[in-house]
């Protein structure tokens, strides 16, 4: 999600507000047409989390007004929910052109974790190889670090501790991939 992309798009549309300091968990925000847009989950360091039903949206809470009718967001639901839907569709196809094999991947704690030596994405797969032998790893595991390096969210000690050993010659595979010879995706 592209915090700075959602505050931005809200504070184009927001005007002049009153700076608001005093949204608490549990407050009801409207949106420009009076309708509700979501309620207030927390508001730590400036920061609110709008709970739309379908997104948790961060929100620096000085973009909220209070007006007659409460608690005010320039923006409406359906726009908001349109923006997080962009940004996560976005996010996903960053991810998918990423998660390829021979990609580079570092480790939590900035250490390198492997190459990626085989997806299947319809079992939801992604081998690592490394000079100590492989780790199996679900699509949550991925993220990108600094600079947008690929990394998995576990550190050096943890996939090392996780390591299955492969002996030489050995094939690898998944089980969707052992049944007709192919990687799913």
């Amino acid at each position: 999600m592209k915090f700075g992309k959602v505050a931005l798009a809200v504070a184009l549309v927001a005007g002049t507000s009153v700076v608001a300091s005093a949204q608490d968990a549990g407050t009801v925000v409207y949106g420009n047409d009076d309708a509700p847009v979501g309620t207030i989950t927390s508001n730590v360091d400036g920061i609110v989390t709008l709970d739309t039903g379908s997104y948790k949206v961060p929100l620096p809470a000085d973009l909220l007004a209070e007006r007659e009718i409460g608690w005010t967001a320039n923006t409406t639901k359906a726009d908001l929910n349109a923006m997080m839907a962009a940004d996560e569709a976005e996010a996903e196809a960053k991810m998918d052109a990423a998660l390829i094999v021979g990609a580079e991947v570092m480790s939590a704690d900035g250490m390198p974790a492997g190459k990626i030596h085989l997806v299947d994405k319809d079992l939801d797969q992604y081998i690592l190889m490394r000079d100590d032998g492989i780790i199996t790893l679900k699509r949550e595991f991925f993220a990108f670090g600094e600079n947008d390096v690929l990394m998995v969210r576990i550190t050096e000690e943890q996939i090392a501790a996780n390591v299955t050993e492969v002996p030489e010659g050995a094939v690898i595979q998944t089980a969707g991939s052992a049944s007709d010879g192919t990687s799913g995706g």
